[in-house]
């Protein structure tokens, strides 16, 4: 049994209202009144009150091409992380050299090495720590971070591992495309980090939860429902409406399939923990597990404070159910593209 013993959200310095940055994207992306309406109107439909971004709204206008803005994501990036992993590690009163394992997620930045090696080094990581750098998972890559700590800690006991979620959706920005998936995005995503540290059972550090298990599901003809198309442009946000039918089709068959594994149903879960995807994707979630109307409300609070923050979104949820009586059983999940969805679940000590 792997146990989480911290949980550090963190957002970026600069904090705007929906209407402040949705200004921008109307004098850059409308060709004329109407898409200035469309504009206007999905912004305003997507449950986000304010997002938080690594740069002064006024400094993305002169983000020019892919490298340029991948530059900006080391730039920006590392110090967000670093902040974010200090504090973790200070909370779970551990220290740099304590960590065996550093398992780190983004999917708005590449590079080779990846970040966690100037991550490592400047938090002073011993040089044998076990990096094990993740992209493409997306939005549920925060979930599958947990689940994979886990599998690793179940194998290595006496181990500590740090969780580390860095994106900087802002950085993505398509000044030239109009497309519906832009708009949608533009209105929807927020930068944020996150840094988690787990125990493997052997150790004696007091968690706040533990995990008790996971599972991870792979939707068949879903490939271009969510994700990236890559190019020279950068980033592009592949996004369809099919998202909510694929969750009605499946999720709760693989909720159950989870908690029947441990000899639970859904009526012994006490905390939800769901990715905070868009309005859409949460009424769905809610509709297909015949959750009560609150039952997903830090969801929405987080959506509404912070939009959609991709891996570390579904982390920054669970940093908001940290403190829940000894005995609580939750499900965190979260869908990335694939698609997949990957699923955990805890119970709090």
């Amino acid at each position: 049994m792997t146990n989480l013993l911290s949980v550090a959200p963190l957002l970026p310095a600069y904090r705007y209202s929906q209407g402040e940055i949705t200004q921008p994207l109307v004098d850059s992306l409308s060709r004329n009144e109407k898409t200035s309406a469309v504009i206007r109107r999905i912004h305003g439909a997507t449950g986000v009150d304010y997002r938080s971004l690594v740069m002064h709204l006024d400094a993305y206008r002169k983000i020019n091409d892919f490298t340029h803005a991948n530059q900006l994501f080391r730039e920006h990036g590392l110090p967000l992380a670093l902040a974010a992993t200090r504090q973790a590690l200070d909370d779970a009163g551990v220290e740099p050299t304590d960590i065996d394992y550093l398992f780190f997620t983004t999917v708005t930045g590449v590079g080779a090495p990846s970040l966690d090696v100037e991550l490592a080094q400047a938090l002073g990581f011993r040089s044998d720590v076990k990096r094990i750098p993740s992209f493409g998972l997306g939005c549920a890559a925060g979930a599958a971070g947990i689940a994979r700590v886990n599998d690793l800690l179940r194998g290595d006991p006496g181990a500590l591992a740090a969780l580390v979620s860095l994106e900087l959706c802002s950085l993505t920005i398509q000044w030239d495309n109009a497309s519906m998936a832009n708009i949608v995005g533009t209105g929807l995503f927020g930068d944020g980090a996150s840094a988690l540290i787990f125990a493997g059972a052997d150790r004696a550090e007091q968690p706040i939860a533990s995990v008790l298990g996971s599972r991870s599901a792979l939707y068949p003809e879903s490939l271009e429902t969510i994700g990236w198309n890559i190019g020279t442009f950068g980033l592009r946000l592949m996004l369809t409406p099919a998202v909510p039918e694929l969750i009605h089709r499946h999720l709760a068959d693989d909720i159950d399939a989870l908690l029947s594994e441990h000899g639970l149903a859904r009526s012994d879960v006490n905390e939800w923990i769901a990715h905070p995807g868009g309005p859409r994707v949460l009424q769905a979630f809610t509709d297909s597990l015949e959750l009560a109307p609150g039952d997903l409300a830090t969801s929405w609070d987080v959506l509404a404070d912070s939009g959609n923050l991709s891996s570390s979104a579904v982390l920054h949820v669970l940093a908001r159910h940290s403190t829940k009586p000894a005995g609580h059983l939750g499900v965190l999940f979260a869908l990335g593209p694939g698609v997949s969805v990957e699923m955990v679940l805890l119970e709090w000590r």
